[in-house]
C-alpha cells in the first residue's frame, strides 16, 4: 500500500518525468514563400490596357500594408498598367523595383525560374485571372480554382520548403 503523502506526489512526479521526455520541434527549415494576387480592380479607360480604379488603387495599398512587416526579396507584375500599378505600393514600401515578366509565359516556365531564384525568401507575384491559379498551381504541383474575371480580393501563396515539398494556402484580403 502506498502511503497518503506519495499518493499525493505521484501527478506531479508524473507531469516532471513527461516534461524531462519531451523533445523539442525543430525550427521550420528554410524555404520559398511567394503571395500570388490578381491585379486590383480595373477602370474602364482603355479596353487593351485599362488603369486601376480608386477602389482598385486602395486594395493595392491594402496588399502593401498586409506585406508591410515581411521581408520580401522581389515583386514582379506583368507590363499591363493594372498590374503595374497593384505592385507599385508594395514595391515602394520595400525599396524594390517592380519586375517585369511575360504574361504569356507558360505557368510552368516562371514557375520553374521563380523557385530558381528564390529558393528562400518571400515574392509577390501580380498576375491576371487567367494566370495566377496556373502559376500557384505550378509552383504547388497541387489543382488550384479557376479564378473568375470578377474575382480580385483572392490572396495565394505557396510555401515551399528546402526539400521541395510545397503548401498553399487561399486567403481572402479586404
Amino acid at each position: 500500500m502506498i502511503p497518503n503523502r506519495f499518493r499525493l506526489l505521484a501527478p506531479a512526479l508524473l507531469c516532471i518525468a513527461l516534461a524531462a521526455c519531451k523533445t523539442h520541434a525543430p525550427p521550420p527549415a528554410p524555404g520559398a514563400t511567394f503571395v500570388l494576387v490578381r491585379h486590383a480592380e480595373k477602370a474602364t479607360d482603355d479596353p487593351r490596357d485599362p488603369a486601376l480604379t480608386p477602389v482598385g488603387m486602395a486594395r493595392a495599398q491594402r496588399l502593401a500594408d498586409s506585406l508591410r512587416d515581411t521581408s520580401l526579396s522581389a515583386v514582379y507584375a506583368t507590363a499591363y498598367r493594372r498590374t503595374q500599378q497593384t505592385a507599385a505600393p508594395t514595391a515602394q514600401s520595400h525599396d524594390l523595383a517592380v519586375t517585369t515578366y511575360d504574361a504569356k509565359q507558360p505557368a510552368s516556365e516562371f514557375a520553374a525560374l521563380l523557385r530558381q531564384r528564390y529558393p528562400d525568401g518571400s515574392v509577390l507575384v501580380v498576375g491576371h485571372s487567367n494566370t495566377v491559379p496556373d502559376i500557384a498551381s505550378a509552383l504547388c504541383g497541387c489543382p488550384v480554382e479557376a479564378m473568375p474575371d470578377t474575382e480580385y480580393d483572392r490572396t495565394i501563396t505557396v510555401h515551399i520548403a528546402a526539400d521541395g515539398s510545397a503548401v498553399m494556402e487561399r486567403s481572402r484580403q479586404d
